[in-house]
């Protein structure tokens, strides 16, 4: 049966939609999950979205996507969001990047193992082991996969652990605006944050070191999007354009309590895609933990889809 961390996956559906003659009829249902709750699932597939009552569900399951990316969309995509969130403090491993941001978040602070580390795997992660002992952090490897599957092997015979599933989802940029309505003229997009835009991103990450300011702004082109009601900061987001003009990257997309279920973030959204699409950007991205399935649901409602996934793992303490 199916969980949590399916949600963002392809899965398929199996129901029972009658009985003749005694045996029950089957009917079957394939697309994306996008919520799974204690009465129903709901995946989105080709013919639109489709809720299934739990009690009507002979067997659910996961299958393989129906098309993988390639190993160079996979890399491409990774060194455009590295771009996105840039760490202050960086090193190499051959192609490995080594990345720390004094522990703000985890794309920050992880080695990212996507082609030749110029060692054998065994030494490579030696190396990045010794990386963030000098950086007084502990080791964790951002691993995308199925690309770095024998990385996650090397890891996992070593003890490390691993934090929830990350999904990374895509969306053609036009078709992201064409689901989006018009953006409201309380929606500001601005170079820098304001201060009020940082508290709200410092309530969502659980505070800003310096670190993490020069994660959020040290990027050549990037808006942080202010959405005000009655004068108060009420949502914010922040987009990038990255990997070499082509991603428009959306993040910290954020509405405070009391605000939310009005659209607000579908608001901010619109701005930032207007904008890098003014930008000449033609595709989106963002990264969302498969968990956060509010989250997961309202981008599957925008068109996006799971490019590839990654784990977050963590060496042994």
């Amino acid at each position: 049966m199916l969980r949590q961390q399916d949600v963002g996956h392809r899965i398929v559906v199996r129901r029972i939609v009658g009985i003749r003659e005694g045996r029950p009829l089957f009917s079957d249902a394939l697309g994306e999950l996008v919520e799974l709750d204690e009465t129903h699932i709901t995946l989105a597939t080709d013919q639109g979205r489709v809720q299934v009552p739990r009690d009507e569900v002979h067997r659910a399951k996961r299958v393989p996507a129906a098309r993988r990316p390639t190993a160079a969309a996979v890399v491409a995509l990774e060194l455009a969001a590295d771009e996105s969130w840039p760490a202050p403090v960086r090193g190499h491993l051959g192609d490995w990047l080594l990345r720390s941001a004094a522990g703000w978040t985890g794309r920050a602070n992880t080695a990212l193992p996507i082609g030749d580390p110029d060692r054998p795997l065994p030494a490579a992660v030696d190396a990045v082991e010794r990386w963030y002992a000098d950086q007084g952090q502990p080791a964790m490897v951002n691993t995308p996969l199925p690309l770095a599957t024998p990385v996650g092997a090397e890891l996992d015979a070593r003890g490390w652990g691993a934090r929830p599933p990350t999904l990374v989802q895509t969306v053609a940029l036009d078709r992201l605006r064409a689901t989006l309505p018009a953006p409201g003229p309380t929606v500001e997009l601005r170079a820098a944050p304001s201060a009020q835009w940082l508290a709200v991103a410092a309530g969502r990450k659980g505070g800003l070191p310096d670190a993490a300011r020069h994660v959020l702004t040290a990027v050549d082109r990037l808006r942080f999007a202010h959405l005000y009601a009655d004068g108060a900061l009420v949502a914010v987001g922040r987009g990038t354009v990255t990997g070499e003009g082509r991603w428009l990257g959306l993040s910290l997309i954020e509405v405070v309590p009391g605000f939310r279920g009005r659209g607000l973030a579908r608001q901010v959204v619109r701005a930032l895609a207007d904008w890098g699409a003014d930008s000449g950007a033609t595709d989106v991205f963002l990264q969302v933990e498969q968990r956060n399935t509010p989250a997961v649901t309202l981008y599957r409602s925008l068109g996006f889809t799971t490019h590839h996934t990654y784990l977050t793992r963590v060496a042994p303490a």
